[in-house]
C-alpha cells in the first residue's frame, strides 16, 4: 500500500516504524491501512440495496456478494520540501502573485455582473422535488448550459431518461461540459447542482425566496443563492474573470453539473458509472463546492460528510378522511398511532432509541478527537446559525463532534396531516411521517436499515390497533472520507491562505454529499470539498443567504485553486 504524509494534527505523536524511503524529522509518515485505523474505517460492505423498477420504495437486500474490485489511482505524492509544514509540504509557489493579482482585479471589477448572473438564476424556482416545478429545472439546466456556451465552453445536456416511481415525469438533463482541451495541462473535474429546495413566501421568507434580494449588510437572499447555484456560477464567474483579465485558465475543467440533487440524485451514479471511462477519465482530481464553513470568517477544507438514510412510516386506517365528532373515540386513527411511533425514535437530547444504532459507530481514537480543539468555531457562531440558543451541548468540541461525527436521527414532516392555519376537526385517513438518520462510519446502509425497520414494527406490534403500517426507505448514501494530505487539498490550502490570510480548518461535513463517494469509487480519484458559504447561510430553511463577502472573495479561491492544483499535480 501507498504510504501517505499525514497533515501534522493528524498524530499526536511521531509513530516510528520502518521505511522504504528517507524522511525528514519531523515528517510523520502512516501507512494506508494504519490511516484507516486512525480514523476506524471499515472493510468492504458486504449488503447492498436495490431498489424494485415499479416502486423505488420498496427495498430488496441481496445476499452478500463479493465486494468488486474499485479503481483506484495509484498517486505518487511530490517529494516534500526538507523542515516545511503543511500545506506547504511539496512547493511553495512564492511567483504565483504574478497570475493572481490580474485575476483578483478583474474578479472585483466583475461583482456587479456576477451578483447579476446570480438573481437571473435565483429567479428560476427549479424545485426538483415538485413534479409541476420540472419544467422550470429543466429551464435552469438550459440557462446555465448556455451560460457556459457563451464563455467558450462546450456542454452536452445528458437525459437520463422517466424518473422512477413518476414514469410521467423525465428526469433533468445532467450538463456535461469542458473548457480546455490542452493535452499539457491537468484535468479537475467539478462538480455542483442546478436544483434547489421547495421555498414559498408563505413558510416564513423576510422575501420573496425566488428574486435575490441584497440587504444593507451585503447578504443576498434567496433560495439556492448558497446552495448550490452560487458555488456553480462562481467557476464561471472565474472563468470569465480569466478571459478578462488576459490570464490563461492553468487547467482544463472537466464539468459536471446535475438537477436532482436535492430529490436523491436519481440516474447519477448510473451515469457516474458509466462515463467513468469516457466523459471523465482523464480527470486528475474532483473539487466540489457545495457545503458550508464551520463559521462566518474562517473558512475549511472538507474531507468526510455523514450519511444519509431516509424512511418513511405510513399509517393507514378508515377508508376515507372522516368528523372527529361523529367518530371520534371509536376508530383506531392513524396519526395517533404514527406519532407514538415517530415519539420513539430519538429523546429530547438528540439520543439515538433505536437499540443496536449506537453500536455500529466506530469509536473515536485518541488522534482524532485531537482534531477539534483546534478548529475555529465558537458556540456564538452555532447560536447565530441556529438563531437561538437551542444548542443542546454547551461546548465546541461536544457539539462539533455530534455535528460531523456521531449520527443523528431527525423527524421532517407527516404527509397527510391538517398544518393550514385554522381549525379543521378531521381525523386523516391515512399519514406518512418521514425521518432521516445520518450516518457515520462504521454504519452499513442494510445494518442501519434492519435495526430501523425492526425497531418500528416492534412499536408497531405494541400498540394492538387494527391500522395497517408500511415502512419504505426513500433514498439512501453512504458516509465518505478523504485522505486530506493529498496535493488536491494542499493546493486547496495554499489558495485558501492566498486569498483569506488564514490556513483553512479541516473538517467533517454533518451534512450528506453522496456524489463524493461515487466519484471516489468510481474513478479512484482524490475528491475535495471546497465550501464558499458560510455556517449562517441558511441552506435548506428559509431566508437562504450567500453573503456577497463569501460569493465575491469565494470566486477568487476557486480560481486561485485551478492554479496551486495545476502546479501541486506536475
Amino acid at each position: 500500500m501507498p504510504r501517505v504524509p499525514l497533515h501534522p494534527t493528524f498524530l499526536t505523536r511521531p509513530r516510528p516504524r520502518p521505511s522504504p524511503r528517507p524522511r525528514c524529522a519531523d515528517d510523520p509518515y502512516i501507512t494506508a491501512q494504519a490511516l484507516r485505523r486512525v480514523f476506524s474505517l471499515p472493510p468492504a460492505p458486504r449488503l447492498r440495496s436495490t431498489f424494485t423498477a415499479s416502486n423505488p420504495l420498496q427495498r430488496i437486500t441481496q445476499p452478500a456478494q463479493p465486494a468488486p474490485r474499485l479503481r483506484r489511482a495509484v498517486h505518487t505524492l511530490p517529494q516534500r520540501i526538507p523542515g516545511k509544514e503543511w500545506p506547504y509540504l511539496y512547493k511553495d509557489f512564492e511567483k504565483m502573485g504574478k497570475h493572481l493579482d490580474p485575476f483578483f482585479k478583474e474578479v472585483d471589477g466583475l461583482k456587479d455582473k456576477f451578483i447579476e448572473r446570480l438573481r437571473e438564476a435565483v429567479a428560476i424556482p427549479s424545485i426538483s422535488s415538485e413534479d409541476a416545478r420540472r419544467p422550470d429545472v429543466v429551464k435552469m439546466g438550459e440557462w446555465l448550459a448556455e451560460q457556459i456556451k457563451a464563455l467558450g465552453g462546450t456542454v452536452e445536456l445528458r437525459h437520463l431518461g422517466k424518473q422512477p416511481g413518476h414514469e410521467h415525469l423525465d428526469l433533468p438533463p445532467v450538463l456535461l461540459g469542458r473548457y480546455g482541451n490542452d493535452p499539457k495541462k491537468k484535468n479537475i473535474l467539478i462538480y455542483g447542482h442546478y436544483d434547489v429546495q421547495p421555498a414559498q413566501k408563505s413558510d416564513g421568507w423576510a422575501t420573496d425566496p425566488f428574486t435575490l434580494t441584497v440587504d444593507e449588510k451585503d447578504r443576498m437572499f434567496g433560495r439556492g443563492s448558497t446552495d448550490d447555484k452560487g458555488p456553480v456560477l462562481g467557476w464561471l464567474n472565474a472563468i470569465e474573470a480569466h478571459q478578462k483579465a488576459g490570464v490563461d485558465v492553468p487547467v482544463n475543467l472537466i464539468m459536471c453539473f446535475e438537477g436532482m440533487e436535492e430529490n436523491g440524485s436519481e440516474g447519477l451514479d448510473d451515469l457516474i458509472e458509466a462515463e467513468a471511462k469516457k466523459f471523465f477519465k482523464e480527470a486528475d482530481v474532483v473539487c466540489i463546492s457545495d457545503n458550508y464553513w464551520l463559521g462566518t470568517e474562517k473558512p475549511c477544507l472538507t474531507y468526510g460528510v455523514r450519511g444519509c438514510n431516509y424512511y418513511s412510516v405510513e399509517i393507514s386506517g378508515p377508508g376515507q378522511d372522516l368528523h372527529s365528532g361523529v367518530y371520534g373515540g371509536l376508530t383506531h386513527e392513524p396519526m395517533t398511532d404514527l406519532i407514538r411511533i415517530m415519539n420513539s425514535f430519538v429523546d429530547p437530547d438528540g439520543k439515538i432509541l433505536i437499540e443496536g444504532i449506537n453500536d455500529l459507530v466506530a469509536p473515536m481514537t485518541d488522534e482524532e478527537a485531537a482534531l477539534y480543539p483546534p478548529i475555529a468555531f465558537t458556540m456564538d457562531d452555532l447560536h447565530q446559525s441556529l438563531g437561538s440558543t437551542v444548542s443542546i451541548y454547551d461546548n465546541k468540541e461536544d457539539s462539533l463532534k455530534h455535528k460531523m461525527r456521531y449520527p443523528s436521527l431527525s423527524l421532517h414532516g407527516i404527509e397527510g396531516a391538517f398544518y393550514t392555519p385554522g381549525a379543521k376537526t378531521v381525523i386523516p385517513a391515512k399519514v406518512i411521517g418521514k425521518f432521516s438518520v445520518r450516518t457515520v462510519p462504521n454504519m452499513e446502509i442494510d445494518e442501519v436499515t434492519k435495526l430501523v425497520q425492526k425497531h418500528v414494527d416492534a412499536e408497531f406490534a405494541k400498540l394492538k390497533t387494527k391500522n395497517t403500517m408500511k415502512f419504505n426507505i426513500v433514498h439512501c448514501g453512504k458516509w465518505w472520507v478523504e485522505d486530506p494530505n493529498h496535493p488536491n487539498y494542499t493546493a486547496a490550502a495554499k489558495a485558501v491562505e492566498r486569498v483569506f490570510g488564514v490556513k483553512p480548518d479541516m473538517t467533517r461535513e454533518g451534512g450528506s454529499i453522496p456524489v463524493t463517494l461515487t466519484f471516489q469509487e468510481q474513478l479512484g480519484k482524490n475528491v475535495l470539498l471546497l465550501p464558499m458559504g458560510s455556517s449562517t447561510d441558511a441552506a435548506h430553511s428559509i431566508n437562504e443567504k450567500l453573503d456577497k463577502r463569501n460569493y465575491i472573495e469565494g470566486t477568487k479561491l476557486l480560481g486561485a485553486y485551478l492554479h496551486y492544483v495545476a502546479g501541486e499535480l506536475k
